[in-house]
Order: C-alpha cells, then sequence, then structure tokens
C-alpha cells in the first residue's frame, strides 16, 4: 500500500490522497475580486491529481489584505468568483480548500513580485492604495514599516466577527474545508508571538493570554460553520529568533485548538521578521519542518500537515509511513511541476496507463507512452526522480 494515495477523511470530507497544494499567494486579484488567473491557476493543480487544492490566503477585510492583489471575501459579491474556483477543482475530482487570513501589521504592503517590502511612492503612482494596518501592538514589523494601530477590545470583536462572515461565505461557494491562517507574522501570529505583542490587557503577557485571541476567532468560525466541515489551522511552529514563540508553545496551542474542535495543524515555521520570504533566517533543505508536524502530531494527539521543501514521491511517502504526519502540503514544487500527483502515481506504478489522467490527455499520452516503451526509453526521461533525500 501507498499510503500517499490512501484515502483520508476529515469529518465529512473525504480526500482521494494526501496530496495537497498549500495556499500560496499570488497577489493577483483587482480590488478583492479573483480574475480568470485564478479559475487557470488552481484548475491546473486539480487536473494534476492532488487531493486538496487549497485557495490562497483570503482576506477577511479590506484593510487586512497584505497587499493591493489579495483575493478577499469580505462582501457578497466576492462569493461568484470563489465558486467557479471551488467548481474548476471539484469538476477535476479534488476537494476545495480555503484559508482565511487577516494581514494584520504586515497589511498595506508591496506585492511580492514587486518588492515584498513597503509602499513607495513609485507603488502609489502605479495605482497602488496605502492604509494604516492594525495589530496587537504599535510595533511595525521592521524598519521602514508602518506601526501599526493596537487593536481595541471592540475592534478584536470586530475582526472575530469577520473571520466569521468570511468562512460563511467560504460555505457559501461551496469549499470543503476552511484554513485559519496563525503563521508567518500575520495578526493571529502577532497575537500569539512575544516578538509582535507587548498588550498589558488578558490578550498580553503570559502565553494564556496570547493564546486568547486566535482561540476566540477559533471557537467562533467552528461554532459558525456546518459540523461536517473540517477546520484547519497552520501555525508557525517556531519563529526561528530567540525569545520568540517557540515549538513547545504549538505543542501547548496544538492541544487548545484540538479541544475547539480543529481537526488538522499545518506546520509552517518562521515569518516575524524582515526578509523576504517567511523563514529565509536558516539553511532550508528537504523536510527542514518536518519535525515540527511530527512533535505537535505526537504530543498533541491531533492530525498535522507536513511543508517544507518536500519534492520526491519517496520522500513525501516516508514522511508518512513513518507517522510523522497525515498530510503532505507542497507549494513551490507544485508551481514547478502542477502535474506532481499524477507523476508520483506513475512513478510508484498505481496506474498503467495513465487511466488516472484527465481522458483527454490519456488518450494522448497512452500512444506516447507506448511509443517510449517500444523505444526503450523511460517515462520520465531525464527528469525520473531521484532518491529521497533523507
Amino acid at each position: 500500500m501507498v499510503k500517499l494515495f490512501e484515502k483520508v477523511v476529515f469529518r465529512g470530507v473525504e480526500l482521494n490522497n494526501r496530496i495537497v497544494v498549500s495556499p500560496m499567494g499570488m497577489y493577483s486579484a483587482e480590488n478583492g475580486y479573483v480574475t480568470p488567473f485564478h479559475l487557470v491557476h488552481y484548475g491546473k493543480f486539480a487536473m494534476g491529481g492532488a487531493g486538496l487544492v487549497f485557495v490562497e490566503q483570503t482576506s477577511v477585510t479590506r484593510k487586512g489584505r497584505i497587499t493591493n492583489g489579495d483575493p478577499g471575501l469580505w462582501e457578497d459579491g466576492q462569493i461568484e468568483g470563489m465558486r467557479q474556483i471551488v467548481h474548476v477543482i471539484k469538476a477535476h475530482g479534488s476537494k476545495a480548500a480555503i484559508q482565511i487570513n487577516h494581514g494584520g501589521r504586515k497589511s498595506s504592503q508591496q506585492r511580492a513580485f514587486r518588492g515584498n517590502g513597503p509602499l513607495t511612492d513609485r507603488d502609489i503612482e502605479m495605482g497602488e492604495e496605502r492604509w494604516t494596518p492594525t495589530g496587537p501592538s504599535d510595533v511595525s514589523f521592521s524598519d521602514g514599516f508602518q506601526a501599526p494601530i493596537p487593536l481595541s477590545k471592540e475592534g478584536l470583536v470586530g475582526v472575530r466577527d469577520a473571520f466569521v462572515a468570511t468562512a460563511r461565505r467560504a460555505v457559501l461557494a461551496g469549499f470543503d474545508i476552511v484554513e485559519l491562517h496563525m503563521a508567518h507574522g500575520y495578526l493571529l501570529q502577532s497575537f500569539l508571538s512575544p516578538l509582535a505583542n507587548f498588550r498589558t490587557d488578558e490578550y498580553g503577557g503570559s502565553l494564556e493570554n496570547r493564546m486568547r485571541f486566535p482561540l476566540e476567532v477559533t471557537k467562533a468560525v467552528r461554532a459558525a460553520i456546518p459540523s461536517a466541515m473540517p477546520l484547519f489551522v497552520r501555525i508557525s511552529a517556531t519563529d526561528w529568533i530567540d525569545g520568540g514563540w517557540e515549538i513547545e508553545d504549538s505543542v501547548i496551542f496544538s492541544r487548545k485548538l484540538k479541544e475547539l474542535g480543529v481537526d488538522l495543524v499545518d506546520c509552517s515555521t518562521g515569518g516575524n521578521l524582515r526578509a523576504g520570504s517567511t523563514n529565509a533566517n536558516l539553511t532550508r533543505g528537504p523536510g527542514y519542518q518536518v519535525p515540527f508536524a511530527e512533535r505537535v502530531r505526537r504530543e498533541a494527539g491531533i492530525a498535522t500537515g507536513a511543508v517544507g521543501m518536500i519534492r520526491t514521491p519517496d520522500f513525501a511517502e516516508k514522511i508518512l509511513q513513518d507517522e510523522r504526519a497525515d498530510l503532505i502540503f507542497m507549494a513551490r514544487q507544485m508551481l514547478f511541476n502542477p502535474f506532481w500527483a499524477l507523476h508520483a502515481a506513475e512513478y510508484f506504478g498505481l496506474t498503467a496507463n495513465f487511466e488516472n489522467w484527465p481522458e483527454q490527455y490519456g488518450w494522448w499520452l497512452t500512444k506516447w507512452g507506448g511509443a517510449l516503451r517500444a523505444n526503450g526509453e523511460s517515462l520520465h526521461g531525464a527528469d525520473k526522480y531521484p532518491e529521497a533525500a533523507e
């Protein structure tokens, strides 16, 4: 049995395999609305055989956008575009998930491919909008970034309700799974981390207090969506910075999430530093974040997703066989090869004649594969997968 292609059930949702396309910001929405780009972008991953396809972090308020190019579900008019994406994903046999988010003190910045820093006068001349972000405290993300306005208690209620309203719109759009973004220095994670949260009320200080608002949002969203709908949470398992959030905190937090009805913790890391990526202050290698998913899974007793340079079918399979995680989340590898899942099935010998590929493709590929085999050539050719990195 190849576990990577074993079906798995979360509440009322069955995934055909354990391969997940991670949420990846494309910064290509128009005024919070998705575009034809998004239909093609997400549709190809489903066509490529992934069991679950995530729509990128989607803003719960207009001022909660990270950039001007972020999609949103803060108003009803945005539902239809998302519904079309869901239809395309499901039409090709995948399940559809959405990650909902508030950018917090990292809001109002450049689109990643334009610099990933504070908005400049040049950006404004190009039509970008600048606004003042909000956060747990008045401490900016880094030099040059705006200092956020600390959220009042009334403001916290408003943000919580915005998450609830967005989750309900996600249900109306037809998504199978909702994920709360509590990673990478955005609003909910910035409440968790002592690097960003300097409050002196009941939402700051101790670990219990810093967890309070993210847990309030979790409880409210869980109550607002159907009981058969899974709720995932993405965390930064560590800040990678002395004095910041640590894996021990993540274990405690994940236990609380489980008590509130969260079904899986998606374990990423980093984000509370100014470095152009979520965790650029360390040397990254194959599976460098897998140990965090393994520890949360073991010590918190909750299903986890593993992320971080998992590129080969053998390595992905080994993670699952060793019970280090329950799902494999893949991002840039999927951008490089949207058909990774189908290629992996071929690699493991689970298909003999491209029968799992889209019918329109399979017919052609069967003939092509036969011709290659007749000439003694490999289907993978020069792109044959290397052995899994240990």
